[in-house]
């Protein structure tokens, strides 16, 4: 019978410490955690300009349009904040994969765009629809990628797939009804949140480990807050609830 030298069981050893180690590691990296936060103007909260639809009154004028680039709740939540990751190659979760490339339907409806705000991943399939009576067209132009415009009649549809995604939010806009306005998020990765009527944000099943955010309000562009310039910011997301609490934003931001 032959016995292990003592230089064997060494190396046995630090080989089988190694492969603990790894698979620990591994673990780690494996996790998930969510992020949340609530966006607040810090002042008192403007009322939405409405808008002048007299130029369509049978269809449009019957409807209460607003002026949605700028919404605030009485409690002062600042609706359409977008945050996204910003960091490249970002490791995605099983729970996304299988909307990988399902189809995003941007609609023309009640004459304006809903909703306000969509996020794309540029895998998917993005739908422009019109669910009106009457023509709209959908004019877009990403920086970088295909220019499109087309008209489309009632409940009529266009598709559209971004070939890369864009610095910033691609906004969309209907020279018919001149007041309509929205905007696409075209991402490589699914993590974006758009926030709700309230100011509130969700984001789920993000890899744990540092990532890089970008912030953005098509009123005032990049949110820069004393902690984030150029509305970026990195933070160490841990397994399970983050919380970035309350975001206060200045109204000088959306003075421009």
């Amino acid at each position: 019978m032959t016995y292990p030298t003592t230089r064997t069981a060494s190396l046995r050893t630090l080989l089988a410490l190694a492969l603990v180690f790894g698979a620990t590691q591994t673990a780690a990296l494996a996790g998930w955690g969510n992020l949340k936060g609530k966006f607040v103007y810090d002042g008192t909260a403007p009322s939405p300009q409405k808008l002048d639809a007299s130029k369509d009154p049978e269809v449009c004028g019957k409807h209460e349009l607003v002026d949605e680039s700028l919404l605030v709740s009485a409690d002062g939540g600042i609706a359409n904040c977008v945050l996204w990751v910003r960091t490249k190659g970002v490791e995605v979760a099983d729970s996304y994969k299988k909307t990988e490339t399902n189809t995003e339907v941007f609609d023309n409806k009640g004459c304006r765009f809903e909703p306000h705000i969509l996020p794309v991943w540029i895998s998917q399939t993005l739908e422009i629809h019109n669910s009106d009576a009457i023509s709209h067209n959908s004019n877009m132009a990403p920086l970088g990628g295909e220019a499109i415009n087309p008209l489309l009649a009632a409940n009529s549809d266009v598709k559209y797939h971004f070939a890369k995604a864009p610095l910033l939010p691609v906004q969309v806009t209907c020279n018919i009804h001149p007041w309509m306005k929205g905007y696409i998020v075209a991402r490589d990765n699914p993590y974006v949140a758009v926030s709700k009527a309230d100011g509130t944000f969700d984001l789920k099943d993000l890899p744990t480990g540092e990532l890089e955010f970008q912030a953005w309000q098509e009123k005032a562009g990049y949110l820069a807050t004393s902690d984030w310039t150029k509305g970026r910011f990195k933070l160490t997301i841990k397994e399970g609830d983050n919380d970035l609490g309350t975001i206060k934003l200045s109204p000088a931001l959306f003075a421009k």
